[in-house]
C-alpha cells in the first residue's frame, strides 16, 4: 500500500504491524511463530527531500499512498487467518508477522529484523517472538537483492515476489526462493505470443537497472533470432531521489515521443511494479508532445511483474491508453473467502491495522472527523466529506483498489501457505530430538537450525487450497505457469482484465502459448480487428523478400519470383520450385499438375503420320505387285530381282515401323522400335549398296581378260546385305542386353507437361546404330556418284545417286533436329525421317521403272534394248 523514500521502521512508525492480529492470537503450546513480513518499497510526496536519518513517526504527513499495494497486506493477513483458525495445518502453532516498509535503507531494516525492539543491536534479539524465521519479500528488485545480500548469512527462507534480482548463484540462492517462474520462461512466452500474432516489428522499454540490462543482453538476440526486429530499445527514466526532477521529465518526454512518433503497434514492456506509474503519465506527456495518443494507441505487452498501481494525483487520469493491452500474470485462482474478507475490513473495527486509516482516506476521499494528522492540514482538507467508516471497497473502481485477487497477493497468498507446511514438516521432525534432550521447543529448534526449514522449502511439493501443486524447481523458483490478460478499460476509471490464453509450467510439454483470440478486445482505432505490427506489408504470392540495406532484416521490399518459381505463402524468404509433376501458373503463387503428353493416334499430327505411313505401304505393295507381275520382263531381270524384292520388302516395313513411335510407349514397344528401325533400314540401305557395287563390277567384268567376272552374280548381292545387316543385328543386340531402351516419364524438358517417351538407355548405342546406317549410306551414295555415267541401258547408279542424297539429308538434318525438338515432337521428327527418306528410296528407285513397265512396256523387251545400246 505504501511507498516511501525512507524507511518505516517497524517499531518506530503506525506503518508496522508488529504484533500478530489479535484475531489470529490462539495460545496453543508451542507458542507463536514469527514469519517476518511483506518487505515493500514506499514513495514520499517531497522526492526531491534527502533524509539523512531514519523518518520520524509523523512520516505519514509526507506519504503518498498507492492503495493497489493494500492488497499485498491483506493477502498476507488472509492467508495467516486461514492456517491459524485450520488446526489441521500447524497444530499448536500460531503464525504471526511483522510488515516492513523500506528503501533508502535497506540494509538498515534489514539488520533491524534480528534486533531487538527499539535497539539496533545485530544479531541480538532477546524477544523469542520477534525473532523471524522466514522472510516475504518483494516486490521491488532492490529490496529483494540488498535483503538477500544481508539475510542469506542467516540462512532462513526467503521468499519473494516480484522480480528476480541478480544474486550471488554461490552464496544466497540457496537460501533464496522466487514466487515467479524463471523470467527466461516468461520471454520465450511473449516471444511465442508475437509469432502466434505475426507481429514482427516491435519496441521495448526496459528498467534502467541490471535486470533492464539482462534484457537487452539476453531476451533481444533471442527475439531477433527468432525473427522480431525492434525498432526501438528505450529505458524508463531513473527514478532517483538523488537525480534533478526535471533530468526525469526531459527523458520521459523524448521516450514518449520515440514510442509514439514510431510505426510499431506492438511494444514490450520489461518493468516492474511502479512502472505503471510512468506509463499512466502517457496522457500527460501526450498534452505537451502534441502527439494524441487517441488514433495512436499502442498494444502494451507488459510482463508479469508489473501490476496496476498508481498515485493520488493520478486517480483521474485517463486509462484508454491500456485498453487493449496484453500481459503476462502468474497463474493465479480466486482464493475462496478472500472477497468476504475484504468487505469485513472496515476501519472501525480493526484498530490494530495500522494502515487502514490511510488507505480509507485516500481510497473514498475522505477524513476521520479525529484525525490529528488531518488536524493539522486542516485547510487542505476542509472541503473533504467526513468518512463514516462504513464505505464498500466494492464501490471503489478497479483503478483504486481491486477486490479480485492480484497475481502478487496470490504469490503473497502461497508463500505463507509454503512456509506453513514447511513448518508443519519441521514441527513432526522435532519429536526424534524430545527423547534425547528433553522438551524442545519448535521456535527454539527454527532458531537453533534455521537451514533445516530452508531445505523443507526448497523440496516441499503440495496441493494448495486451490487444488495446485506447489513445488520449487533446483533453482529455487516457482514451478508454475502464465495467465495471459487482457485489459479493458471503462470510462468510470476502472478496468478489467480478462483472462483470454496461458502458458504452462516449465516442467510441462505443453508450453505453447494457448490463445483464445476470439476473447481478445484489441483498441479501438482497430476496429476488433487483429492489428499487425509490421516494418512493411507483407509480400504477396508470388513475390519473395529482399533485403534492404542498412535497415533491420524486418525491413525489406518484395522482389516478383523468376520464372520457374513460386510463393504461395505471404512474406516467404525466398522462391522455391514446384515438385517434378507440377509447374508453375501465371501468378507463380501455385504449382499446376503437368499434363501426361505423348503422340496419339487421336490427335491431328498422329492422324495425319499413321496415314502417310499406311498410304506409303499400300504404295509400296502396288510396286511390289507391279514388280512381281513383270518380273519377266528384261527391266526387273537386268537389275538383280532379288535385291528388287528385298528393298520393297524393307521399305514396306519401314513405313509400318514409323507406327511404333505413335502411341503410349510401353515396356515390349521401347524394346523393339528403334532396334527394328535401326535394322530394317540397314537391309534397305544395304540392298542399295550392293545394286551399285553389282553395276560397277559388272561393268569392270565386260573388259577382256577381266578376273571380277566370277564374282559378279546373284550371291554377291546377298552376301553384302547380309553382311551389313548382321553388324546392325549385333550391335541393336549389344544395345539390347546392356542399356536397353524403357519408359520413361520426363518431367524436366516441358515446362508444363510430362512427357511419356522411350528411354533410349543409351545414347551412345543409339547414335552408334544411326551412324552405322549412315556409313552404308554415305558409301553408297560414294559409289553411285562415281558409277552414274557407266554406259548402261539399265544402269540405276544415277538414281541409287539420287535416292542416296535424299537419304543423307533426311538424316543429317535429323540429328540437330532431334536434339533441339522437345517432347513429343521428337517422335514426330524421327517419323518424318522414317517416312520421307523411305518415300525418297521409293520414288527414286521405283518409280521411273514403274514408269515404263506400266505406260511405256514397248520400252520393256529386248530389241528396244539392243536399239537404245546401239
Amino acid at each position: 500500500m505504501l511507498w516511501p523514500q525512507g524507511m518505516c521502521h517497524i517499531s518506530h512508525s503506525k506503518c508496522s504491524i508488529a504484533e500478530p492480529l489479535p484475531i489470529l492470537h490462539k495460545q496453543y503450546q508451542e507458542g507463536n511463530i514469527n514469519i517476518a513480513g511483506i518487505i515493500s518499497q514506499i514513495y514520499l510526496l517531497y522526492m526531491m527531500m534527502d533524509f539523512k536519518k531514519p523518518p520520524s513517526s509523523d512520516l505519514f504527513e509526507d506519504i503518498l499512498v498507492i492503495t493497489q499495494i493494500y492488497q499485498h497486506i491483506l493477502a498476507l493477513v488472509f492467508a495467516v487467518k486461514e492456517i491459524n483458525t485450520n488446526p489441521q495445518i500447524l497444530p499448536n502453532v500460531t503464525l504471526g508477522f511483522q510488515i516492513y516498509f523500506i528503501s533508502k535503507w535497506m540494509y538498515h531494516a534489514s539488520m533491524e529484523l534480528l534486533s531487538s525492539k527499539d535497539r539496533l543491536i545485530p544479531n541480538y534479539n532477546c524477544d523469542i517472538h520477534k525473532y523471524p524465521i522466514a522472510i516475504i519479500g518483494g516486490p521491488d528488485t532492490d529490496i529483494c537483492l540488498h535483503v538477500a545480500i544481508v539475510l542469506h548469512i542467516y540462512k532462513f527462507p526467503q521468499l519473494m515476489y516480484g522480480s528476480a534480482p541478480a544474486t550471488n548463484k554461490h552464496k544466497q540462492d540457496g537460501f533464496y526462493h522466487q514466487m515467479f517462474p524463471n523470467m527466461d520462461f516468461q520471454y520465450k512466452g511473449i516471444l511465442q505470443l508475437l509469432k502466434h500474432f505475426m507481429w514482427t516489428w516491435i519496441g521495448a522499454l526496459c528498467m534502467n537497472n541490471d535486470n533492464g540490462e539482462k534484457f537487452v543482453q539476453n531476451v533481444v538476440p533471442m527475439f531477433s533470432k527468432s525473427g522480431i526486429c525492434f525498432d526501438f530499445i528505450e529505458r524508463f527514466p531513473l527514478i532517483s531521489y538523488s537525480t534533478d526532477i526535471l533530468t526525469m521529465v526531459k527523458e520521459g518526454m523524448k521516450m514518449y515521443s520515440i514510442v509514439m512518433n514510431s510505426t510499431v503497434n506492438s511494444v514490450l514492456i520489461q518493468g516492474e511494479i511502479d512502472i505503471m506509474i510512468v506509463l499512466r503519465m502517457l496522457p500527460a506527456m501526450s498534452k505537451y508532445e502534441e502527439i494524441p495518443l487517441e488514433g495512436n494507441s499502442k498494444i502494451w505487452i507488459m510482463t508479469a511483474q508489473m501490476d496496476f498501481t498508481s498515485l493520488p494525483f493520478q486517480r483521474w487520469e485517463d486509462l484508454d491508453f491500456l485498453h487493449g493491452a496484453l500481459s503476462f500474470a502468474v497463474h493465479s485462482r480466486e482464493a475462496l473467502g478472500f472477497r468476504e474478507f475484504l468487505q469485513m475490513r472496515k476501519p472501525n473495527f480493526i484498530q490494530e491495522d495500522g494502515f487502514i486509516g490511510i488507505f480509507w482516506k485516500e481510497a473514498f476521499g475522505c477524513v476521520f472527523s479525529d484525525s490529528i494528522v488531518d488536524k493539522k492540514h486542516n485547510s487542505m482538507v476542509e472541503n473533504q466529506p467526513i468518512c463514516s467508516g462504513e464505505e464498500k471497497l466494492e464501490t471503489l473502481p478497479t483503478s483504486v483498489f481491486e477486490m479480485d485477487m492480484t497475481g502478487h497477493s496470490y504469490s503473497i497468498y502461497n508463500a505463507v501457505y509454503i512456509l506453513a507446511h514447511a513448518i508443519r514438516v519441521v514441527h513432526s521432525t522435532t519429536f526424534k530430538y524430545r527423547a534425547r534432550i528433553g522438551k524442545l521447543k519448535l521456535i527454539d529448534f527454527l532458531k537453533l537450525h534455521p537451514w533445516k526449514l530452508n531445505e523443507i522449502v526448497r523440496s516441499i511439493s503440495f496441493n494448495n487450497t486451490k487444488g495446485e501443486t506447489l513445488s520449487f524447481n533446483q533453482n529455487g523458483e516457482l514451478d508454475t505457469g502464465f495467465d495471459v490478460i487482457n485489459w479493458i478499460t471503462f470510462p468510470n476509471k476502472s478496468f478489467l482484465k480478462v483472462k483470454v490464453g496461458g502458458i504452462g509450467s516449465m516442467t510441462s510439454q505443453e508450453d505453447m502459448v494457448m490463445i483464445h483470440e476470439e476473447a481478445i478486445i484489441w483498441p479501438i482505432r482497430f476496429n476488433q480487428v487483429r492489428p499487425s505490427s509490421l516494418c512493411n506489408n507483407y509480400c504477396s504470392l508470388g513475390y519473395a523478400k529482399t533485403k534492404i540495406e542498412g535497415k533491420p532484416f524486418c525491413c525489406y521490399d518484395c522482389l516478383h519470383c523468376p520464372k520457374g518459381k513460386i510463393s504461395n505463402l505471404i512474406d516467404m524468404d525466398d522462391c522455391f520450385t514446384c515438385p517434378e509433376d507440377q509447374y508453375p501458373n501465371k501468378d507463380q503463387n501455385s504449382c499446376l499438375p503437368k499434363r501426361l503428353t505423348f503422340l496419339t493416334y487421336e490427335e491431328s499430327l498422329g492422324t495425319i503420320l499413321a496415314i502417310c505411313s499406311l498410304l506409303s505401304s499400300f504404295i509400296v505393295l502396288l510396286v511390289l505387285g507391279v514388280f512381281i507381275k513383270y518380273q519377266d520382263t528384261p527391266i526387273v531381270r537386268a537389275n538383280n530381282r532379288n535385291l528388287t524384292y528385298i528393298l520393297l520388302i524393307s521399305l514396306l516395313l519401314s513405313f509400318l515401323c514409323a507406327l511404333m513411335f505413335i502411341g503410349k510407349p510401353h515396356k515390349v514397344m521401347c524394346l523393339l522400335r528403334q532396334s527394328t528401325f535401326g535394322i530394317i533400314f540397314s537391309v534397305a540401305v544395304s540392298c542399295m549398296l550392293a545394286k551399285t557395287t553389282i553395276v560397277i563390277l559388272a561393268f569392270i567384268a565386260t573388259k577382256p581378260n577381266s578376273i571380277v567376272r566370277k564374282w559378279v552374280g546373284k550371291r554377291l548381292g546377298i552376301s553384302i546385305v547380309f553382311f551389313c545387316s548382321f553388324i546392325q543385328i549385333i550391335l541393336c543386340t549389344v544395345w539390347l542386353f546392356t542399356f536397353p531402351p524403357f519408359p520413361d516419364f520426363n518431367v524436366h524438358l516441358m515446362e508444363k507437361e510430362i512427357i511419356l517417351e522411350c528411354n533410349e538407355g543409351s545414347f551412345i548405342m543409339f547414335y552408334c546404330v544411326l551412324g552405322f546406317m549412315g556409313l552404308l549410306a554415305l558409301v553408297s551414295f560414294t559409289l553411285a556418284f562415281f558409277a552414274r555415267k557407266l554406259p548402261d541401258t539399265f544402269n540405276e547408279a544415277k538414281f541409287i545417286t539420287f535416292s542416296m542424297l535424299i537419304f543423307c539429308s533426311v538424316w543429317l538434318s535429323f540429328v540437330p533436329s532431334y536434339l533441339t525438338t522437345r517432347g513429343k515432337h521428337m517422335v514426330t521428327v524421327e517419323i518424318f525421317s522414317i517416312i520421307t527418306s523411305s518415300g525418297g528410296l521409293l520414288i527414286c528407285i521405283f518409280f521411273p521403272k514403274c514408269y515404263i513397265m506400266i505406260l511405256r512396256p514397248e520400252l520393256n523387251n529386248k530389241q528396244s534394248l539392243k536399239q537404245r545400246k546401239n
